[in-house]
Protein backbone atom coordinates (compact mmCIF):
# COMPACT_ATOMS: atom_id res chain seq x y z
CA UNK A 1 0.00 0.00 0.00
CA UNK A 2 3.04 2.18 0.11
CA UNK A 3 2.19 3.48 3.22
CA UNK A 4 4.31 4.67 6.19
CA UNK A 5 3.65 2.77 9.30
CA UNK A 6 5.05 3.06 12.79
CA UNK A 7 6.36 -0.35 13.40
CA UNK A 8 10.20 1.01 14.41
CA UNK A 9 10.12 -1.23 17.73
CA UNK A 10 13.56 0.26 18.63
CA UNK A 11 11.81 3.77 18.64
CA UNK A 12 13.03 6.14 21.18
CA UNK A 13 9.74 8.02 22.21
CA UNK A 14 10.19 11.30 24.12
CA UNK A 15 8.89 11.03 27.47
CA UNK A 16 6.02 13.40 28.40
CA UNK A 17 7.14 15.33 31.65
CA UNK A 18 4.04 17.99 31.20
CA UNK A 19 0.78 18.23 30.80
CA UNK A 20 1.22 19.98 27.32
CA UNK A 21 3.47 17.08 26.58
CA UNK A 22 0.68 14.50 26.73
CA UNK A 23 -1.88 16.68 25.01
CA UNK A 24 1.05 16.90 21.72
CA UNK A 25 1.74 13.24 22.36
CA UNK A 26 -1.93 11.71 22.95
CA UNK A 27 -2.88 14.74 19.38
CA UNK A 28 -0.26 13.16 17.44
CA UNK A 29 -1.36 9.50 17.95
CA UNK A 30 -5.35 10.48 17.65
CA UNK A 31 -4.25 12.34 14.12
CA UNK A 32 -2.51 8.80 12.92
CA UNK A 33 -5.69 6.77 14.21
CA UNK A 34 -8.22 9.54 12.15
CA UNK A 35 -5.94 9.51 9.04
CA UNK A 36 -5.82 5.65 8.83
CA UNK A 37 -9.37 5.02 9.99
CA UNK A 38 -9.94 8.10 6.97
CA UNK A 39 -8.16 6.26 4.22
CA UNK A 40 -9.43 2.62 5.41
CA UNK A 41 -13.20 3.72 5.15
CA UNK A 42 -14.01 4.03 8.90
CA UNK A 43 -15.21 6.81 11.28
CA UNK A 44 -12.90 8.06 13.87
CA UNK A 45 -15.28 7.33 16.17
CA UNK A 46 -15.02 3.21 16.17
CA UNK A 47 -11.74 3.47 17.57
CA UNK A 48 -11.00 3.77 21.23
CA UNK A 49 -7.71 5.24 22.04
CA UNK A 50 -6.67 3.23 25.45
CA UNK A 51 -3.14 4.93 26.98
CA UNK A 52 -1.41 1.95 28.70
CA UNK A 53 0.12 3.19 32.22
CA UNK A 54 2.35 -0.08 32.73
CA UNK A 55 5.40 1.35 34.86
CA UNK A 56 4.58 5.35 34.82
CA UNK A 57 4.72 6.74 38.08
CA UNK A 58 1.55 8.65 39.47
CA UNK A 59 2.86 12.04 38.98
CA UNK A 60 3.18 11.56 35.42
CA UNK A 61 -0.04 9.44 35.34
CA UNK A 62 -1.96 12.63 36.65
CA UNK A 63 -0.58 14.97 34.18
CA UNK A 64 -2.23 12.62 31.63
CA UNK A 65 -5.27 12.70 33.78
CA UNK A 66 -5.33 16.66 33.27
CA UNK A 67 -4.31 16.12 29.47
CA UNK A 68 -7.77 13.91 29.00
CA UNK A 69 -6.61 10.69 29.61
CA UNK A 70 -9.41 9.12 31.93
CA UNK A 71 -9.05 5.35 31.15
CA UNK A 72 -6.01 3.75 31.56
CA UNK A 73 -4.43 0.37 30.60
CA UNK A 74 -2.47 -2.05 33.22
CA UNK A 75 -0.71 -5.27 32.66
CA UNK A 76 -0.11 -6.11 36.25
CA UNK A 77 -2.97 -6.56 39.13
CA UNK A 78 -1.19 -5.59 41.97
CA UNK A 79 0.66 -2.37 39.72
CA UNK A 80 -2.96 -1.94 38.56
CA UNK A 81 -4.74 -2.07 42.38
CA UNK A 82 -1.71 -0.07 43.81
CA UNK A 83 -2.46 3.14 41.60
CA UNK A 84 -6.28 2.54 41.79
CA UNK A 85 -5.84 3.52 45.66
CA UNK A 86 -2.99 6.01 44.74
CA UNK A 87 -5.42 7.78 42.57
CA UNK A 88 -8.96 7.40 44.15
CA UNK A 89 -9.05 11.00 43.91
CA UNK A 90 -9.02 11.02 40.17
CA UNK A 91 -12.11 10.03 37.93
CA UNK A 92 -10.29 7.19 36.36
CA UNK A 93 -11.41 4.32 34.91
CA UNK A 94 -8.68 1.00 34.92
CA UNK A 95 -8.48 -1.94 32.24
CA UNK A 96 -6.28 -5.03 33.17
CA UNK A 97 -4.98 -5.82 29.68
CA UNK A 98 -2.52 -8.35 30.82
CA UNK A 99 -2.64 -12.16 31.46
CA UNK A 100 -4.33 -12.97 35.40
CA UNK A 101 -3.84 -15.82 37.12
CA UNK A 102 -6.81 -16.62 38.79
CA UNK A 103 -5.76 -16.28 42.42
CA UNK A 104 -5.46 -12.33 41.55
CA UNK A 105 -9.30 -12.42 40.59
CA UNK A 106 -9.76 -11.07 44.23
CA UNK A 107 -8.19 -7.77 43.46
CA UNK A 108 -9.63 -7.28 39.73
CA UNK A 109 -13.37 -7.75 40.61
CA UNK A 110 -12.59 -4.70 43.76
CA UNK A 111 -11.47 -2.26 41.07
CA UNK A 112 -11.05 -2.83 37.76
CA UNK A 113 -13.89 -1.70 35.24
CA UNK A 114 -12.50 -4.41 32.21
CA UNK A 115 -10.85 -7.41 31.84
CA UNK A 116 -8.88 -7.58 28.48
CA UNK A 117 -7.04 -10.98 28.17
CA UNK A 118 -9.73 -13.68 29.38
CA UNK A 119 -8.18 -16.47 28.00
CA UNK A 120 -9.20 -19.53 30.44
CA UNK A 121 -12.39 -20.80 32.00
CA UNK A 122 -10.69 -21.12 35.81
CA UNK A 123 -10.19 -17.55 35.35
CA UNK A 124 -13.20 -17.01 34.07
CA UNK A 125 -14.98 -18.79 37.45
CA UNK A 126 -12.61 -16.77 39.59
CA UNK A 127 -13.91 -13.62 38.39
CA UNK A 128 -17.42 -14.75 38.44
CA UNK A 129 -17.38 -15.78 42.09
CA UNK A 130 -15.64 -12.62 43.05
CA UNK A 131 -17.80 -9.97 40.98
CA UNK A 132 -20.59 -11.57 42.51
CA UNK A 133 -19.11 -11.01 46.12
CA UNK A 134 -18.67 -7.23 45.33
CA UNK A 135 -21.88 -6.97 43.71
CA UNK A 136 -20.25 -6.20 40.47
CA UNK A 137 -20.33 -6.99 36.92
CA UNK A 138 -17.27 -6.43 34.07
CA UNK A 139 -16.65 -6.13 30.62
CA UNK A 140 -14.47 -8.20 29.51
CA UNK A 141 -12.40 -9.33 26.34
CA UNK A 142 -11.63 -12.97 25.17
CA UNK A 143 -8.14 -13.38 24.13
CA UNK A 144 -6.86 -15.36 21.25
CA UNK A 145 -3.30 -16.74 20.43
CA UNK A 146 -3.04 -15.58 16.60
CA UNK A 147 0.46 -15.59 16.36
CA UNK A 148 0.84 -19.42 16.72
CA UNK A 149 4.07 -18.83 19.25
CA UNK A 150 3.65 -21.02 21.92
CA UNK A 151 4.94 -18.44 24.43
CA UNK A 152 1.92 -16.22 23.76
CA UNK A 153 -1.17 -16.16 26.05
CA UNK A 154 -3.93 -16.36 24.81
CA UNK A 155 -6.51 -19.34 23.44
CA UNK A 156 -6.03 -21.15 20.17
CA UNK A 157 -8.51 -20.22 17.63
CA UNK A 158 -10.07 -23.08 17.20
CA UNK A 159 -10.99 -23.30 20.77
CA UNK A 160 -12.66 -19.79 20.50
CA UNK A 161 -16.31 -20.85 19.89
CA UNK A 162 -16.18 -23.28 22.83
CA UNK A 163 -14.91 -21.14 24.92
CA UNK A 164 -17.36 -17.77 24.02
CA UNK A 165 -20.31 -20.74 24.74
CA UNK A 166 -18.81 -21.90 28.23
CA UNK A 167 -18.44 -18.13 29.46
CA UNK A 168 -22.10 -17.51 28.94
CA UNK A 169 -23.18 -19.38 32.04
CA UNK A 170 -20.98 -15.96 34.35
CA UNK A 171 -23.65 -13.39 34.61
CA UNK A 172 -21.76 -11.01 35.78
CA UNK A 173 -19.01 -11.23 32.68
CA UNK A 174 -20.19 -8.95 30.06
CA UNK A 175 -18.28 -10.47 26.78
CA UNK A 176 -17.17 -7.45 24.53
CA UNK A 177 -15.20 -8.70 22.14
CA UNK A 178 -11.89 -10.16 21.39
CA UNK A 179 -8.55 -9.09 22.22
CA UNK A 180 -5.03 -10.66 20.10
CA UNK A 181 -1.29 -9.58 20.34
CA UNK A 182 0.32 -9.70 17.17
CA UNK A 183 3.77 -10.84 15.95
CA UNK A 184 6.39 -8.71 17.89
CA UNK A 185 8.16 -7.67 14.36
CA UNK A 186 8.42 -5.07 12.34
CA UNK A 187 7.80 -6.29 8.79
CA UNK A 188 3.95 -5.05 8.32
CA UNK A 189 3.65 -8.36 6.14
CA UNK A 190 3.93 -10.84 9.49
CA UNK A 191 2.34 -8.55 11.61
CA UNK A 192 -1.01 -8.25 9.86
CA UNK A 193 -2.34 -11.41 9.66
CA UNK A 194 -2.53 -11.46 13.26
CA UNK A 195 -4.66 -8.85 13.03
CA UNK A 196 -7.05 -10.22 9.84
CA UNK A 197 -7.30 -13.76 12.40
CA UNK A 198 -8.90 -12.08 14.78
CA UNK A 199 -11.17 -10.45 12.57
CA UNK A 200 -11.58 -13.47 10.60
CA UNK A 201 -12.60 -14.97 14.27
CA UNK A 202 -15.37 -12.27 15.30
CA UNK A 203 -17.62 -13.17 11.73
CA UNK A 204 -17.56 -16.92 12.53
CA UNK A 205 -18.58 -16.15 16.00
CA UNK A 206 -21.42 -13.38 15.15
CA UNK A 207 -22.32 -16.17 12.19
CA UNK A 208 -22.75 -18.81 14.54
CA UNK A 209 -24.54 -16.73 17.34
CA UNK A 210 -24.28 -12.83 17.18
CA UNK A 211 -24.94 -13.16 21.16
CA UNK A 212 -21.71 -15.23 21.68
CA UNK A 213 -19.45 -11.71 20.80
CA UNK A 214 -21.38 -9.02 22.72
CA UNK A 215 -20.88 -5.94 20.95
CA UNK A 216 -18.54 -7.60 18.68
CA UNK A 217 -15.32 -5.19 19.19
CA UNK A 218 -11.66 -6.05 18.40
CA UNK A 219 -8.68 -4.91 20.58
CA UNK A 220 -5.75 -4.91 18.60
CA UNK A 221 -2.71 -2.69 18.25
CA UNK A 222 -0.15 -1.18 20.30
CA UNK A 223 1.94 1.73 19.98
CA UNK A 224 4.15 -0.12 16.87
CA UNK A 225 1.66 -1.61 14.75
CA UNK A 226 -1.75 -0.02 15.92
CA UNK A 227 -2.05 1.39 12.03
CA UNK A 228 -2.43 -1.48 10.98
CA UNK A 229 -4.63 -2.82 13.37
CA UNK A 230 -6.71 0.48 12.64
CA UNK A 231 -6.91 -0.87 8.75
CA UNK A 232 -8.02 -4.48 9.80
CA UNK A 233 -10.73 -3.65 12.14
CA UNK A 234 -9.65 -2.22 15.80
CA UNK A 235 -11.81 -0.77 17.44
CA UNK A 236 -9.25 -0.34 20.55
CA UNK A 237 -5.88 0.44 20.47
CA UNK A 238 -3.53 -0.01 23.67
CA UNK A 239 -0.82 2.51 23.02
CA UNK A 240 1.76 3.42 26.05
CA UNK A 241 4.87 4.07 24.52
CA UNK A 242 3.74 6.77 21.91
CA UNK A 243 2.14 8.53 24.72
CA UNK A 244 3.99 8.18 28.09
CA UNK A 245 7.74 7.70 26.42
CA UNK A 246 9.93 4.87 26.49
CA UNK A 247 9.83 2.60 29.45
CA UNK A 248 12.68 2.28 31.73
CA UNK A 249 12.15 -1.73 31.13
CA UNK A 250 11.63 -3.33 28.49
CA UNK A 251 8.27 -5.25 27.11
CA UNK A 252 9.55 -8.66 27.96
CA UNK A 253 9.43 -7.74 31.99
CA UNK A 254 5.83 -7.40 31.30
CA UNK A 255 5.11 -9.73 28.59
CA UNK A 256 8.08 -12.34 29.15
CA UNK A 257 5.85 -14.62 26.81
CA UNK A 258 6.82 -12.36 23.88
CA UNK A 259 10.65 -13.50 23.62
Amino acid sequence: MGENYGLSHDEEYATALTVADFRTNIAEVDERIAATAARSGRERSEIELLPVSKTVPQERIRLAVEAGCHKLGENKVQEAHRKSHEMADLDIDWAVIGHLQSNKAKEVAKFASEFQALDRLKVARALDRRLQGEGRSLDVYVQVNTSAEDSKFGMPPEELLGFLRAVREFDTLRVQGLMTLAIFSSDVERVRPCFRMLAELREQARETDPDLIGAGRLSMGMSGDFEVAVEEGSNCVRVGQAIFGKRSVPDSHYWPENG
